[in-house]
């Protein structure tokens, strides 16, 4: 008698998406369904090795399952800068590592090391990016930008029908263009950064500043949505400055690189048309041009989900 071997468990994917806020990690299948997703705050402001030692606990947690016998390979989406030929990351958000060896760290992890899984790393704008144009709203398109605003702003483009990340990784990262040439400094090192206007951080900066006071506790970019929708017009005329920054950079990236589409995600596109109304108007008067006029603005599809699911990407 003849036994049938039984099928080889389905491939995975382990994904970990790092940002200013949050490290979230996951395994990921081949159609990008999650399992066994986790996160943890990220402690932005201590040691780095504090932020790398986060790392390494969601790496723990998700090694302890039994799927991770089916994981053949690791992707990371971080925010950036990032330097995909020495495998670091500088992220302005994350003080404490600059230039850390984050490609060497996560290899090093016992439960990659012990496998030798390959470790591949992106940008979160990339990530985002390739996320949303694998199982997203940028399905399909042959160009386009793929933004994540949130902490910060992070974007990936989607040129030619595939994603590309330049070869230092961070082509698309619009969020330390200068759209406001005597603005304020930004912790990048220059002034006026899109990131400085439009990140879900600067919408809550400039409301307080204009004199927006929270019913309660909460005073982050979700607060100030909520009072928008309600008409505060102190947290409309917020979003409103975020939406037109939003639009100045949408429109100088169609005009150099001929966009047919434009993604939008991040903790503050679930402001919804708080931010998405005046974005489209503000668009009618900075995409001018014919090739880029009418640009096709849609909302990201991926959710929470779209760094681990670009991370995922990454290693397919």
């Amino acid at each position: 008698m003849t036994l049938t071997p039984p099928p080889a468990a389905t491939p995975l994917f382990a994904a970990v998406d790092i940002g200013g806020t949050k490290i979230a990690g996951a395994l990921v299948d081949g159609h990008g369904r999650l399992r066994h997703r986790l996160q943890l705050p990220t402690p932005a402001r201590e040691p780095g090795a504090a932020v790398l030692a986060v790392v390494h606990e969601v790496l723990d947690r998700l090694a302890g399952t039994a799927d991770w016998a089916a994981v053949t390979a690791v992707g990371i989406g971080s925010a950036g800068p990032v330097d995909l030929a020495a495998g670091t990351v500088s992220p302005v958000n994350i003080p404490g590592w600059r230039d850390f060896p984050l490609v060497a760290e996560v290899a090093s992890h016992p439960a990659v090391a012990a496998r030798r899984l390959p470790v591949h790393l992106a940008g979160d704008g990339v990530a985002m990016a390739a996320a949303e144009h694998w199982q997203g709203a940028a399905r399909g398109a042959a160009n386009a930008l793929c933004l994540v605003v949130s902490t910060g702003v992070g974007a990936g483009l989607v040129l030619d029908g595939a994603v590309r990340p330049g070869p230092s990784g961070n082509a698309g990262h619009l969020g330390h263009i200068s759209v406001d040439l005597d603005g304020e400094p930004c912790p990048c090192g220059s002034r006026g950064c899109l990131e400085g206007l439009a990140s879900g951080t600067a919408i809550a900066r400039r409301a307080l500043a204009e004199g927006w006071r929270p019913a309660g506790e909460d005073r982050s970019a979700r607060a100030v949505a909520t009072d928008a929708e309600a008409g505060d017009p102190v947290a409309l005329a917020s979003f409103d400055r975020a939406a037109q920054a939003l639009a100045a950079g949408i429109a100088a990236t169609a005009a150099l690189v001929d966009l047919d589409r434009v993604v939008v995600g991040g903790g503050v596109a679930t402001a919804g048309d708080v931010l998405f109304a005046p974005l489209a108007r503000h668009l009618d008067r900075y995409a001018t041009l014919s090739y880029i006029r009418g640009l096709d603005v849609r909302r990201a599809e991926l959710g929470t989900d779209a760094g681990l699911i670009g991370a995922a990407a990454l290693c397919r």
